[in-house]
């Protein structure tokens, strides 16, 4: 009963809300222009991303023979991981924040982490994951 009386308060609430936002005598002022993009963006200080991953124990995203030596790794011990590359790469970097993190149940997270799609990766998978994350150094951050 108590859901009766508060909604035509809340339905009040809102209308009250509404008539704020309208337009009641018609003298909309059509002169102002919106701001430029190029004032906005400046006025806008850019946020550094890279330290933030670093201390969330996330690895930059690997480029050149990096990132083919993480591709080889992930694909000796699990051939379909490296299906569908950026996914993998994604699932590297993610994993790592849960092995530098000090994650519980590495090798299970890295079977569900690892599979996606038309991919499956088993838990014995998932542990030859970590490994060759943790052996390749790819996790220092």
């Amino acid at each position: 009963m108590k859901n009766r009386a508060t909604l035509p308060a809340l339905v009040l609430i809102a209308a009250a809300a509404l008539t704020g936002c309208t337009d009641t005598d018609g003298s909309k002022d059509t002169s102002s222009k919106p701001s430029s993009p190029t004032t906005t963006a400046a006025a806008t200080p850019s946020v550094d991303h890279s330290a933030a991953e670093k201390a969330a124990g996330l690895p930059p995203v690997p480029t050149g023979a990096d990132r083919a030596a993480l591709l080889r790794a992930l694909k000796a011990a699990n051939p379909d991981t490296v299906r569908y590359e950026d996914k993998a790469i994604d699932g590297a970097r993610n994993q790592c924040m849960a092995i530098n993190g000090g994650a519980q149940k590495l090798d299970w997270a890295a079977s569900q982490r690892f599979t996606y799609k038309d991919v499956a990766t088993t838990e014995a998978q998932g542990k030859q994951i970590n490994e060759a994350l943790k052996g390749l150094g790819f996790c220092k951050v």
